[in-house]
């Protein structure tokens, strides 16, 4: 259903995105983009002898790829129409590895509604980013500023 405004949501509306794999490729691109090339992502041996036994995605590549996953609902789903710009995020805590090879998806519960003015107000979510086995992974509260129904 498309969602063109602040009014169209409501606290306790869920929303569940498209999944994704996490891929080597990924994790290389990242280090390489951002200059983190820390042995837990990129090294193999290395990684064999910490708590995880194998390679884990860096936590802000995991926040990234899940975090985008919502816009792939649809058209004005995710965030409505008058959106104007990404608020803010909150409370980030990264609970949980993301392995090559896992399949994260997103799940949105909108847990605010604020009003700013007459014109805007914020849309406030908290989202799950869960793998296959349906473990959270990262979790996170974001902030949208979006456009209210002209009168």
């Amino acid at each position: 259903m498309e969602k063109e405004y602040f009014e169209d949501y409501r606290p306790g509306e869920k929303m569940v995105s498209p999944a994704r794999t996490m891929t080597e490729a990924d994790i290389v691109g990242f280090a390489g983009l951002t200059g983190d090339w820390h042995p837990l992502h990129t090294d193999v041996e290395y990684a064999k002898k910490t708590p995880f036994k194998e390679r884990i995605a860096h936590g802000m590549l995991t926040l990234c790829i899940g975090s985008a996953l919502p816009f792939r609902l649809g058209p004005y789903v995710a965030i409505p129409k008058s959106f104007i710009a990404f608020y803010g995020m909150d409370s980030v805590r990264f609970v949980g590895p993301c392995k090559i090879g896992d399949t994260i998806h997103c799940e949105t519960e909108v847990i605010g509604l604020e009003e700013k003015d007459a014109a805007r107000g914020v849309i406030v979510c908290r989202n799950s980013i869960r793998n296959q086995r349906g473990e959270d992974v990262v979790v996170y509260t974001t902030r949208a500023l979006v456009g209210r129904r002209p009168a």
